[in-house]
C-alpha cells in the first residue's frame, strides 16, 4: 500500500493530538512557541542535522522532540522517508498545528490580553 507524504503527516498529527498535551497550552505565543520548537528540533534529528541547544529552551524543546520521535518508531515508514518528504511532511505538521490549535481554536484565553 502506497502512503502519500500527506496521509504519513495526518498519521502523526493524529498522535500527536491524542497522545501529547504540549500543544494545549493556553496563550497564543506558548503555542506557535512549541510548535515551531518542537517541530522544528524534530526536523533536525529526522534529518540528522546539528541542533542549537544554547539555552534550558533549547534543550527542553529538544527532550520534548526525541521523546515523540521515540514513540514514532511505530511508524516503520518514517526511517525510509528521504529528507525533502521529512522536510515537506513536518512543514505541514506546524502549519496544520497551528491552524487547528491557534487560528481557528475556539479557546478565548488564546486572545485574552488579561491571560
Amino acid at each position: 500500500m502506497y502512503m502519500t507524504v500527506e496521509s504519513k503527516e495526518n498519521m502523526l498529527m493524529n498522535y500527536i493530538m491524542k497522545n501529547y498535551l504540549w500543544q494545549f497550552n493556553s496563550r497564543t505565543w506558548d503555542r506557535k512557541a512549541q510548535n515551531e520548537n518542537i517541530i522544528g528540533k524534530m526536523t533536525q534529528i529526522l534529518c540528522n542535522e546539528k541542533i542549537k541547544m544554547d539555552t534550558p529552551a533549547d534543550r527542553c524543546y529538544w527532550a520534548e522532540a526525541k521523546s515523540l520521535i521515540d514513540e514514532w518508531k511505530c511508524f516503520p515508514w518514517l526511517k525510509k522517508m528521504n529528507i525533502t518528504d521529512i522536510k515537506l511532511m513536518m512543514s505541514t505538521l506546524k502549519k496544520d498545528l497551528d491552524t487547528q490549535l491557534i487560528t481557528q481554536s475556539l479557546n478565548k484565553e488564546l486572545t485574552d490580553p488579561n491571560y
